[in-house]
């Protein structure tokens, strides 16, 4: 017996199981839901027999009838390893390109001055790097790997731990000769700069919860500079606009080289939020992948100075 060419077909039957609808198959597919229920409807002509049952309340829904939920999960297998096969064609076809994609100020603070390292051991790499504070879509963005400011929970992605963090005020060495910040009531008659980059619902540390743990309950008036991109954050702070709440990782080198000064060092407050360098698991042992993640986790591990 001869199969159909049926690969749309197919996709939109296993879609519309899964939601229970054409409609919700359609915004997925990016087609329209009479689309969908064409193409279901020539598999269902094809096999001779119904896939769905229709229901109206509403909103049209869908009942599997006995073939399609007997065979919905070979379905899925099959076009899961499909979609396997694609992306090894698709590896072949790029060569040695790496896509990765961490945010900008992660790029600017940490990747970009040690990114020399992993192409001299690994020349034959072309490492394209995607940054955005927005979390994207590894499938449809056809993302490899990438490091994310996080909890470590993303559903359906690999996520291992790569470096831990401290949060601490910052200023310039011009500002901190014109100004006396030397207890943390001094703070108030400062500009405070906010680093809006991250969710506070997350559990990124914002000045408020970074004074109450600190001690001071009553905290500091917070008025100042509010900026959407950390790597700005601490640039605003060198050019002497104020006091930011620094994260570690992305102001030691700007503190190694004397740029910013750290105010109260006895205060330690870790960050509650991490570093993860996250991958799809399908994609795990993709070689340039690896020699990446290594590379990574061997940077993170050299002593901070």
């Amino acid at each position: 017996m001869r199969s159909p060419v049926h690969l749309n077909a197919l996709r939109a039957f296993e879609a519309a199981a899964r939601h229970g609808s054409f409609a919700g198959a359609a915004e997925e597919l990016n087609v329209t839901p009479a689309a969908v229920g064409q193409l279901v409807r020539s598999l269902e002509d094809w096999l001779g027999t119904r896939l769905f049952r229709r229901s109206q309340s509403g909103k049209v829904r869908l009942t599997m009838t006995e073939a399609a939920e007997a065979a919905l999960a070979d379905i899925r297998t099959g076009l899961d390893r499909l979609g396997t096969g694609l992306e090894r064609m698709k590896e072949a076809a790029s060569g040695g390109v790496l896509t990765v994609t961490v945010s900008p100020a992660f790029a600017a603070k940490w990747l970009m001055p040690r990114i020399d390292g992993f192409q001299t051991r690994c020349p034959d790499t072309d490492v394209r790097l995607d940054t955005s504070l927005k979390l994207v879509d590894y499938v449809a963005q056809g993302i490899d790997i990438g490091v994310r400011y996080g909890t470590g929970h993303w559903p359906g992605l690999t996520a291992e731990k790569l470096m831990d963090e401290e949060v601490y005020p910052v200023v310039s060495p011009a500002l901190l000769t014109r100004a006396r910040i030397q207890r943390l009531d001094d703070l108030a008659t400062q500009t405070l700069i906010h680093d809006l980059s991250v969710d506070s619902n997350s559990g990124f540390t914002s000045w408020e919860t970074w004074l109450q743990a600190a001690g001071m309950v009553d905290g500091v008036k917070q008025r100042g500079l509010r900026v959407n991109n950390s790597a700005a954050v601490l640039q605003a702070a060198i050019d002497g606009h104020g006091v930011a709440l620094a994260r570690s990782i992305l102001a030691h080198d700007d503190l190694a080289a004397g740029r910013l000064v750290r105010l109260f060092p006895e205060i330690s407050v870790a960050a509650a939020l991490a570093y993860f360098v996250v991958y799809r698991p399908e994609r795990a042992s993709l070689p340039r992948l690896v020699a990446f993640r290594d590379w990574l986790f061997e940077e993170a591990a050299q002593p901070r100075r």
